[in-house]
This record gives C-alpha cells, sequence and structure tokens, in this order.
C-alpha cells in the first residue's frame, strides 16, 4: 500500500506542468550558457531532498537535443551522497526559461527560471508548478548578499512561503 501511494504521488506530482499564478519565465534564455554545474544556495523543503547538503545539479547536452540533469546532495544522516538522473525539455522553445523535467520517467514537472544574471549566467530563481517548489541555483557555492535578498524579495512577492526557505550548506569544493 505504501509503494502504491508513493507511485500516485509520484504521477500527480511530475506530471504537472504550468506554473505559479504571477511566475513568468524569461526571454532570452540561452541553453549553452546555462550549461554546467550549479550550487543550490536556498529551497523550500521537499521530501527529495530532505535533509541534503551540498546539493548541486549539472546541466548537459542530451543526443536528442534535450537536457541531461544530474542532482547531487549529501545525506549527513546516512554519511553518504545520493544522486539522481534526469530529462528535461524546453515546453514553447529554447529561447524561454520554461522546461518541462522528469526523474521518474514519462511523468514531467515544471522547471521555470523565472529570474537570471543574463550577462554572466551565474544565477538563477526557478519554481515548479506551484509555490510549494522553488530554488536558487548559483554557478558558485555562495552569493552575494544582494542576490540573496532579491531572491526572496521576487520570490515572496510572487506568493512563495520565504519564511521556510532552507539555506543549503555548501563547501567550497565537492
Amino acid at each position: 500500500m505504501r509503494k502504491l501511494l508513493l507511485v500516485i504521488s509520484i504521477f500527480l506530482l511530475s506530471g504537472c506542468l504550468g506554473m505559479p499564478k504571477l511566475v513568468q519565465p524569461v526571454n532570452d534564455f540561452e541553453l549553452n550558457k546555462y550549461l554546467g554545474k550549479w550550487y543550490e544556495i536556498a529551497r523550500l523543503d521537499h521530501s527529495f531532498e530532505r535533509g541534503l547538503s551540498q546539493v548541486s545539479a549539472e546541466y548537459s547536452l542530451r543526443d536528442d537535443g534535450g537536457v541531461m540533469v544530474i542532482n547531487r546532495g549529501f545525506s549527513a544522516a546516512k554519511n553518504e551522497w545520493k544522486e539522481a538522473e534526469g530529462k528535461a525539455y524546453f515546453v514553447n522553445g529554447d529561447s524561454e526559461g520554461y522546461l518541462k523535467v522528469s526523474f521518474f520517467g514519462p511523468f514531467y514537472g515544471s522547471y521555470v527560471v523565472f529570474e537570471l544574471d543574463h550577462e554572466n549566467y551565474q544565477y538563477a530563481f526557478i519554481s515548479g508548478p506551484d509555490t510549494g517548489y522553488l530554488w536558487l541555483l548559483a554557478k558558485t557555492p555562495t552569493v552575494p548578499p544582494e542576490v540573496l535578498q532579491k531572491f526572496v524579495e521576487m520570490s515572496k512577492a510572487r506568493g512563495f512561503d520565504t519564511d521556510s526557505l532552507i539555506y543549503v550548506q555548501q563547501e567550497s569544493a565537492q
């Protein structure tokens, strides 16, 4: 029964495309600049990342034109690294920061880049299909205070519960 509920939950959560009402994806998105390793700076809590530190995401091109996603994080409780491999594809076109991502077979969830350092691609604010999913990613393990402040302000204005943010512990080298 427990496995059945897990499968149903995964289906319902990962089959969600769309975005929160006040979130709009960035335009002029350039995938080649976005590719590479990103560090998770802040997030809202989820069962699939609960208790993880040193979380990162690595994005690379797939042969089919999509994006390979490898998420990695350290579980101190289990003293081990956890890793998940997924795939992502643009929803409306490759110049809009709106992708669908899957870690569970044919089921996809939204990956919406709603703010981005367009000049250097050093940080990105990411939403899922609703206000329960939020991340701040950066190309470095830390961000300047003004980026963090901008993330909190923009996210709060879009209806996210910024009081519940988890600030991810990052080591300088992974």
